[in-house]
């Protein structure tokens, strides 16, 4: 239940601040270039507090979950009153920028904080930006089915040349059941491969069955009461070889467990310089829903420094443009019907996310999670959908292209379309959360 409550409140908090960052932007221009604001909200429904200043009222509202700005004559279907203060009474370059400045606070926001994070704490995973080795194949998957091998370098997937595996993992999740070309390098020779990701997992992501080569495989996660913990091993402990065999990482190791099962295994591993060896005998455990022999182990290698200022902005700009660029192919994709619309997150899905992140240590999880749910706000409201502020940019865009107004009648048919649509939407996105929660999904811990 704590976790529940956890994951609510964060969520809730996140969400909140981001849109009240968002309806700020709108504010902040809106009020800078003479727009009459009649209310600066906290929450929605009924008003329980607040104070007038000029023509706004700030209040906060009974329903604490983000916010809105009401400008003058902002709703194009009431009767405009010619009122210099009204917001259809300004310029369309003034709308414009309103309109803009709201998912712009988003996404600057996300730079921010990410550069301030970077700043303090600039963690990723090791294996990121290392040269994209293989390091393990499973068995009947679409990699296995191409030919490809343990110690294959990819040199070029999906026209990227040289790619690290930062490169390669978005191509494989993007392209799920669509073919990808492959150019890999086995003792000096490129061949050329054709890959087909299958769909996985609950968000039905691309999956080519192939695992990164670690630069090392230290335990970063010791679950308490489980084989591993009870023979003796410890945090930091480096496994070098299970039965004896070199192991390549984490699914290398998962996939030996389902070979040997509940059979004792003797682990060797590398602490502080010494080679230990121990005898460990698998359970059958469950795991999200998954049951399958297990020994209480994760692995995770991160590499952490600290960034200065610039350097920090300069990384924190790139991973947002990365970000940006990957939702705008996610939602390509999703309307060519090349991958599924379950890869969507919708609030429960990110309350899970969010919980996730506010029980690991530190606050650079959650504040990472902040950022990356503020861009996808903003790059969100930036589609062209009537009645979001993408909607309003392409209206303007076309009234300045006809030199005159969109009817009254045709734009109320058009919010009236909009509103069907994004109601559908958020039904659709939740039913998938629904969906997700059901006992389907791998764990990733052996």
């Amino acid at each position: 239940m704590s976790g529940f409550l956890t994951a609510v409140l964060s969520v809730g908090v996140i969400l909140g601040f981001m849109i009240l960052i968002h309806e700020f932007g709108h504010y902040a221009v809106a009020k800078l270039l003479g727009v009459r604001v009649e209310q600066f909200a906290i929450g929605f429904g009924k008003r329980l507090f607040g104070f007038r200043k000029g023509d706004t009222d700030y209040r906060i509202n009974a329903l604490p979950l983000g916010g809105y700005v009401k400008m003058s004559g902002e709703n194009p279907m009431d009767e405009r009153s010619g009122d210099p203060g009204e917001f259809m009474s300004h310029p369309r370059w003034h709308r414009f920028l309103i309109a803009v400045a709201g998912p712009a606070m988003n996404i600057l926001f996300a730079v921010g904080l990410l550069t301030c994070v970077y700043m303090v704490r600039y963690e990723y995973p090791a294996v990121l930006d290392e040269p994209a080795i293989i390091g393990w194949v499973a068995p009947d998957t679409p990699a296995a089915k191409a030919g490809i091998q343990i110690g294959d370098r990819i040199v070029r997937i999906d026209g990227i040349q040289n790619p690290t595996w930062e490169q390669v993992i978005p191509r494989e999740a993007l392209n799920p059941n669509q073919s990808l070309d492959v150019a890999i390098e086995r003792g000096g020779q490129i061949l050329t491969k054709t890959i087909v990701p299958e769909a996985y997992g609950p968000n039905q992501m691309g999956s080519a069955g192939w695992e990164p080569k670690e630069p090392s495989f230290p335990i970063t996660d010791l679950e308490p009461e489980m084989p591993a913990e009870k023979a003796g091993m410890r945090l930091g402990d480096e496994i070098i070889d299970v039965d004896g065999k070199p192991i390549a990482g984490l699914a290398a190791m998962i996939e030996s467990l389902k070979r040997t099962q509940d059979k004792p295994i003797q682990i060797t591993v590398k602490r502080n310089g010494q080679l230990l060896n121990f005898t460990v005998q698998p359970v059958l455990s469950e795991i999200r829903g998954d049951q399958r022999y297990r020994v209480g182990i994760g692995s995770a290698p991160m590499k952490v420094s600290s960034l200065p200022f610039a350097a920090a902005f300069r990384r924190s700009v790139e991973q947002n443009k990365q970000g940006s660029l990957l939702i705008l192919e996610l939602v390509q994709k999703m309307i060519q019907r090349k991958i599924s619309i379950r890869s969507i997150e919708g609030p429960i899905g990110i309350g899970r996310a969010a919980g996730q992140a506010a029980s690991k240590k530190g606050w650079t999880p959650l504040l990472e999670l902040t950022a990356g749910i503020s861009l996808n706000l903003g790059i969100f409201n930036l589609l062209p959908i009537p009645i979001m502020d993408g909607g309003v940019i392409l209206l303007l865009f076309v009234e300045s292209l006809i030199r005159r107004d969109i009817s009254l009648r045709i734009k109320e048919r058009i919010y009236q379309a909009a509103f069907v649509f994004l109601v559908l939407f958020a039904v659709m996105v939740i039913y998938n959360d629904v969906a997700k929660m059901l006992p389907s999904v791998m764990g990733r811990m052996p």
